[in-house]
C-alpha cells in the first residue's frame, strides 16, 4: 500500500490513536479528521500540514450522509477509510446494571458506525486506483477482558466484519482491508482502565500502521497483541485466565 498521496478519512481523529495516525500519514497525504466537537478537532490539527477537519457524529446516518457530501464537494473522494472512533464503558456484568443501554452505545459507535461508512464510502473506494479501509479493533476483541465485557464483545465483532470484508473484496476490487488491533494504549480513553500508567504511546500504534500499509500486512497485532494472540489460539482458556487475572 502506497503510503504517500493518499486522501485519507480518519474518524475519532481529534486524539488518541486517530490523531497520532494523522501525524504519521501527514504531510504526505491529505488528511481528513472527524469527530463531534469543533473545538477538539481544530486544536488537534493546529500546526499540521495538510490536515482537514469535518465535525460529525458517526452514529448518526444524516452526519454520515453530510459528511459524505462534504468529502465529495471538497475533496472530490477519499482513497483510505480509517474506522478509529471509540466507545467504552468499564463495567461489570454480575454486579452492574443497565449493561443493555451500555452494550447498545459501544456497538453503535464500535461496529454498526463503521459498518455505515464502509457501505457509504465503499462506492467511491471501488473507483480508486489503490484503496483500503482500516478498522481499529482491540486486542480484547479475541481475549475479552471481564472489566470491559461488551466493548470487548463489540471489538469481537468489528473483528469478524473485517475478516470477512477483507475475504470478500480481495475477489474482484482492489480495495486492501486492514485491521489495527491495539493492546492497552496510554491515551485520554483508556484512563480509567489503568492506559495512562501502563499503555504503550499511542504513536507507536501509529507508526505499526504506516509499516503495515508499506508491507500489507493486514492483520496489525501491535505490541504485546502478537505474543497473546498467538498464545491465545494455542490455549484459549489458559490465556483468557490469565488476561483477566
Amino acid at each position: 500500500m502506497n503510503t504517500t498521496n493518499n486522501t485519507i478519512l480518519i474518524t475519532g481523529g481529534g486524539s488518541g490513536i486517530g490523531l497520532e495516525i494523522a501525524k504519521a500519514l501527514s504531510p504526505a497525504n491529505k488528511i481528513i479528521i472527524v469527530g463531534r466537537t469543533k473545538e477538539k478537532l481544530d486544536a488537534a490539527a493546529k500546526g499540521l500540514e495538510n490536515v482537514f477537519t469535518i465535525q460529525a457524529d458517526i452514529t448518526d446516518a444524516a452526519d454520515i450522509d453530510r459528511l459524505y457530501e462534504e468529502i465529495k464537494t471538497t475533496f472530490g473522494s477519499i482513497n483510505i477509510l480509517i474506522n478509529n472512533a471509540g466507545s467504552a464503558f468499564v463495567h461489570n456484568l454480575a454486579n452492574d446494571e443497565d449493561i443493555y443501554s451500555k452494550a447498545f452505545t459501544e456497538f453503535t459507535t464500535n461496529y454498526f458506525a463503521p459498518i455505515r461508512l464502509t457501505d457509504k464510502f465503499l462506492p467511491m473506494l471501488k473507483q480508486q486506483n489503490e484503496a483500503a479501509i482500516v478498522n481499529v479493533s482491540s486486542i480484547v476483541g479475541f481475549v475479552p477482558g471481564s472489566h470491559l465485557p461488551t466493548y470487548s464483545d463489540s471489538k469481537a465483532a468489528l473483528h469478524s466484519h473485517t475478516r470477512l470484508l477483507r475475504y470478500e473484496l480481495a475477489k474482484n476490487t482492489n480495495i486492501k482491508v486492514f485491521e489495527l488491533m491495539p493492546p492497552l494504549v496510554a491515551t485520554d480513553f483508556s484512563a480509567e482502565i489503568g492506559g495512562k500508567e501502563n499503555g504503550i504511546p499511542a504513536s507507536d500504534v501509529a507508526n505499526d500502521l504506516v509499516k503495515a500499509f508499506q508491507n500489507d500486512i493486514y492483520e496489525v497485532r501491535v505490541g504485546n497483541t502478537g505474543l497473546l494472540y498467538d498464545n491465545f489460539f494455542a490455549a484459549t482458556e489458559g490465556a483468557f485466565a490469565t488476561f483477566n487475572s
